[in-house]
């Protein structure tokens, strides 16, 4: 149920409403806009409750209900685009944010490469796994706290944010230490106690579409961040399974304007695990932005034939290059930069 109330509404009147959702058992979050503030009360049962035990009390304009599954992530709770703001840069703005780097952080020598490579082409956030969920128990996991460290150290030198994955509610904390941007991956995107430690602990954090998800499902996962006071909550499509066997996983397109009428968070695009193939990743790329994603999660590997994770996937530094000046032309198209 949201309770919009009039302009210039007092502080008081605010606290009566969110008093009032107390009272009755229901936890409340506010959206203090730029000419209103909106309450969204929230529990299991606010369908039985009449929408004039709000609509009743000083301040408010109008009540509605939120039909869909999704509340805090709708725009029926917010009407504004969210931007997340980073070191000084926008996610959600006019800006088309690259995030690129090596799926999997290997040694020393290779993230530094990759990271002044990155650095030079225009991407602002450098991507790097410290801990890889990976589908055979055999194959390589990530080097765990050295990764982070190493990640760490690459935003020292080269004054780049860093975005990573964490696994376990655990080491959700030691990740946010390390780490700017927290990356919620697709086999996790349900997971809902790591949701909820990310969702306390506070930092951005990029949510991957499950791959067998739906938009409706994807959307009511990043309630749970959002329920914990996350505002910082960025989407991320990177494909889903379906019939298609030519390319890794099939990429919705369509996901990106269906997130922009539905939802206030701003939207990313990962056409690496899309594609599956580096010759497959430009084309898709340059479709993202022209759909109208806010950025980018771009794998580059100085070598990936040697790569131990998604070598095939992955761009070299010249082929990211060329990539990003061809990428400039398709934002300004439609009215953005990188």
């Amino acid at each position: 149920m949201i309770v919009e109330m009039k302009a210039g509404a007092s502080s008081g009147e605010i606290d009566g409403v969110v008093q009032r959702a107390e009272s009755l058992g229901f936890q409340s979050q506010l959206n203090l806009g730029t000419e209103k503030t909106v309450v969204a009360i929230l529990g299991g049962n606010t369908g039985f409750l009449s929408t004039d035990i709000f609509a009743v009390l000083p301040g408010v304009e109008r009540v509605t209900r939120i039909m869909k599954p999704y509340k805090l992530a709708s725009r029926d709770f917010k009407m504004e685009d969210s931007v997340v703001c980073l070191n000084g840069i926008e996610i959600g703005g006019k800006r088309v944010v690259v995030m690129a780097g090596p799926c999997a952080v290997e040694t020393e020598e290779q993230l530094m490469v990759v990271a002044k490579a990155v650095k030079e082409s225009g991407a602002c956030v450098l991507r790097g796994g410290a801990f890889k969920p990976r589908t055979s128990p055999f194959s390589f996991q990530g080097l765990g706290g050295i990764g982070l460290e190493l990640l760490a150290q690459a935003k020292a030198r080269y004054n780049l944010p860093v975005i990573t994955e964490v696994l376990d509610p655990r080491d959700v904390n030691i990740v946010s230490q390390h780490a700017d941007i927290i990356q919620v991956g697709s086999r996790n995107m349900q997971n809902f106690a790591l949701l909820t430690a990310i969702g306390k602990d506070k930092s951005p954090v990029v949510l991957k579409r499950g791959f067998s998800c739906t938009v409706t499902e994807w959307l009511t996962a990043a309630d749970y961040l959002l329920a914990e006071g996350n505002s910082h909550v960025i989407l991320c499509e990177r494909g889903i399974r379906t019939f298609e066997d030519s390319i890794r996983f099939s990429l919705d397109i369509s996901s990106i304007p269906v997130i922009k009428k539905a939802s206030h968070l701003p939207v990313i695009v990962d056409p690496s695990h899309a594609a599956g193939h580096y010759s497959l990743v430009p084309a898709i790329a340059k479709a993202a932005v022209a759909a109208g994603a806010d950025g980018l999660l771009i794998e580059v590997h100085p070598n990936p034939k040697e790569a131990l994770v998604d070598g095939l996937q992955s761009l070299t530094p010249s082929d990211f290059a060329r990539l990003m000046e061809e990428l400039k032309l398709v934002a300004k198209s439609v009215g953005r930069y990188i």
